[in-house]
């Protein structure tokens, strides 16, 4: 039960990885002296992997949104769901399902190897029948719908319908009222017994324990699969570097124009490069952080208000920088946006604002170290993109000018995709 010590240098923090038998990865971060402790037990599984190749290798097409379904189901249990077992507790729990990854949570201050015990059982104890699942598919369905209304997050997956050709993060998590009618139980332990996999999954641990003795908790008390299924590989289809769509427009009830603009990127299956992770970072705040001259210009002229936002949207086969926010103008917006990347491009960057957000972005960092939920949050992404967390903090370290540089040719128009929706127009009476 042999633990490797991953240590950074630089920041004067290490945690720990084992990896068991099963292939399972578990990361380990203590936290000496911290009043509660964090956990998430979670899979390389999301939305977008609703595609696969069986033994035989054929094809085998999954119904939309059944990644999120399964996170709802995985609760319940033949001797009552895990959310009842953690409320006498006294744990916090919670699931998630996005489009690379599915996770399962808990956070305690106490009690805390009585909560991990449930946590271990109930993922990996799953139960579907034929009439809970179609009870699921009713609440589903209402959520999917109630979903379809809301204009923060229509206007998302707006644009990355505009954006994509193939890729499934075109698609809705949580899929469409008929694709989650097509689910059963038999197709829930299907996609379990694959996807759910050890050799997919993960465990990420941060809070005040001894490593050691939670290592052999988690081998002891780990339910191992009868039939494991270590070859099942997601089909992701290679995308076009061209965009579908460059503008996308509905109507719906709302008091303003919303929009989001995202320039699509060239992006591989494979995970991610950490430099171009924060090369991005430190552009986009460069670009329209609230300390960056074109962030003033938008505000003066009224384009954007407080709730304008932005970030690197990236994950399996797909990567792009959103720009969203209320604007009457959002094609004026987007000029803007595409002026200041030539600006930057032609003159180069401004040396004073590229260092000032860089140590911004570093001491932010730091500051997520300082609580057991953003340290696992912090694991479970590089677990799930392909790095260690003391990485991105050391590429910030040494990250130049010229670096971010490259990374401009992403904003030109031929890129970019608006998706905008209107407020609903009056009939004329």
């Amino acid at each position: 039960m042999q633990k490797a010590t991953v240590k950074s240098d630089l920041l004067k923090k290490e945690y720990f990885e084992n990896e068991h038998p099963s292939g399972l990865k578990i990361l380990l971060y203590p936290m000496k002296g911290f009043s509660s402790n964090y956990a998430i037990f979670g899979t390389k599984y999301g939305s977008i992997d609703n595609s696969y190749l069986n033994e035989k290798g054929e094809r085998v097409d999954l119904p939309e949104g059944i990644a999120h379904f399964l996170e709802h189901k995985l609760f319940e249990s033949e001797d009552g769901d895990a959310f009842t077992k953690y409320a006498k507790t006294g744990a916090y729990s919670n699931a998630y399902t996005s489009f690379d990854r599915t996770c399962y949570l808990f956070s305690c201050s106490n009690r805390f190897y009585d909560n991990l015990k449930i946590l271990l059982d109930f993922v990996r104890s799953p139960y579907f029948t034929p009439e809970t699942v179609s009870k699921e598919q009713g609440i589903i369905g209402q959520e999917i719908r109630m979903y379809d209304d809301m204009p923060n997050w229509r206007v998302l997956f707006n644009m990355l319908e505009g954006m994509f050709h193939s890729h499934p993060v075109k698609t809705d998590i949580a899929g469409t009222v008929e694709s989650i009618a097509k689910i059963t139980d038999q197709t829930l332990y299907d996609c379990y017994n694959r996807f759910y996999d050890l050799s997919n999954m993960f465990i990420v641990l941060a809070g005040d324990f001894n490593t050691d003795e939670v290592l052999e908790f988690i081998y002891d008390n780990l339910k191992l699969p009868e039939k494991p299924f270590k070859n099942t590989k997601s089909i992701i289809p290679d995308e076009p570097v061209e965009v579908k769509q460059s503008k996308v427009e509905c109507e719906l009830d709302v008091a303003k124009p919303l929009f989001c603009l995202g320039f699509k990127e060239p992006c591989s299956n494979k995970a991610s490069d950490v430099m171009q992770l924060v090369s991005m970072d430190i552009l986009l705040k460069m670009l329209a952080g609230s300390a960056s001259p074109l962030y003033r210009e938008l505000l003066d002229k009224g384009l954007i208000n407080e709730e304008f936002s932005f970030e690197y949207f990236n994950g399996r086969g797909f990567a792009l920088p959103i720009f969203e926010g209320e604007s009457d103008n959002p094609e004026e917006v987007m000029s803007l946006i595409l002026n200041k990347a030539e600006q930057y491009s032609k003159n180069g960057l401004d040396l004073k604002l590229f260092e000032a957000v860089r140590r911004s972005l570093y001491g932010r960092g730091i500051c997520r170290f300082d609580t057991a939920e953003s340290v696992c949050t912090m694991l479970t992404d590089s677990v799930a993109l392909g790095y260690n967390i003391f990485e991105y903090f050391e590429c910030i370290s040494k990250i130049t000018p010229e670096d971010v540089l490259k990374r401009l040719s992403v904003f030109s128009r031929e890129n970019a995709v608006l998706s905008v929706i209107n407020p609903i127009k009056k009939s004329e009476e």
